[in-house]
């Protein structure tokens, strides 16, 4: 919702600022320009990137109608899921835990968080992890080692389509001006033209110029940053798992170890200590009968 709302700003912003000024909008709409510069950069992002790119900017698209999906709410219901795992594997050791990390889909322990479980990205990295802690033959710190890489895989292979959207962005301006050029070559070329008419094809032309930068700066960066944010929230979730998970392979009780990924959190969307505890007394009855 937040994306048509910044499109719409935009717009009425620049659109309604060049009115209010004494202009008319008959002039900018010039679609032979507009199919210049959208034609050059779409075939320059074709061009630019692979066959995993282009699926790859395709497929994060419909992600986008998600104003926030990783907020406040989901960050205590995935602590409040490692607690209750924490819990279990203190009171019925690693092996407690193997039926429900086998098959998430049909264990009472991971169906009580409905949000999570359709998430495959966290149950994939928590899952795997946890299998890795029931199998008892890693160290801690090789197991801190071996998560930090598959984020830092995660982060790289989320940062595919930004590049991609963002360089077609930055480069919009630059088709903008190449679409000016031919407009003004085309008024030059003109010997019969009289002024007046001379100066309306500038005009035209140098329309190239404006559309080129209104659509990289005002449409396709913004929402190259808009992927960037979501990708760093996804990180987030998994950095919370790590700590979590680490802090209870050194030792600590569940609670304290769920305190350290709480930790791990931008401040924005960390809950309270507070929060957290009453969230986590309101989940003891449920680890407990789990």
């Amino acid at each position: 919702m937040l994306i048509p709302i910044g499109y719409l700003i935009v717009l009425l912003s620049v659109f309604g600022g060049f009115v209010l000024a004494g202009g008319s909008l008959g002039p900018l709409f010039q679609p032979t320009e507009l199919l210049m510069i959208g034609g050059a950069g779409i075939g320059a992002f074709v061009a630019s990137n692979n066959g995993k790119a282009l699926k790859a900017s395709f497929r994060i698209i419909p992600r986008l109608r998600r104003s926030k999906k990783y907020d406040k709410a989901m960050y205590l219901d995935l602590m409040a899921l490692q607690y209750k795992i924490l819990t279990k594997i203190r009171r019925d050791g690693m092996l407690g835990i193997e039926r429900d990390i086998d098959n998430p889909q049909e264990s009472p322990l991971f169906n009580e968080h409905p949000r999570l479980l359709a998430d495959p990205m966290i149950m994939t990295f928590l899952t795997d992890y946890l299998r890795l802690m029931v199998s008892g033959s890693m160290d801690p710190m090789e197991l801190d080692e071996l998560m930090l890489h598959e984020i830092e895989a995660f982060e790289q292979e989320a940062h595919i389509p930004i590049d991609a959207i963002g360089r077609i962005g930055d480069a919009m301006p630059a088709f903008g001006i190449v679409a000016a050029v031919m407009g003004v070559v085309k008024a030059l070329s003109t010997v019969a033209a009289g002024p007046e008419q001379m100066g309306q094809m500038i005009a035209h032309a140098l329309v190239g110029t404006f559309l080129g930068i209104l659509i990289g700066y005002g449409f396709i960066i913004p929402l190259a940053s808009r992927i960037e944010r979501q990708a760093k929230e996804a990180e987030k979730m998994l950095h919370c798992i790590r700590v979590t998970l680490l802090a209870n392979l050194h030792g600590y009780a569940p609670q304290l170890a769920v305190e350290f990924g709480r930790k791990a959190l931008h401040t924005a969307d960390r809950p309270s200590f507070t929060e957290m505890e009453e969230y986590m007394r309101q989940a003891k009855p449920v680890a407990g009968s789990a």
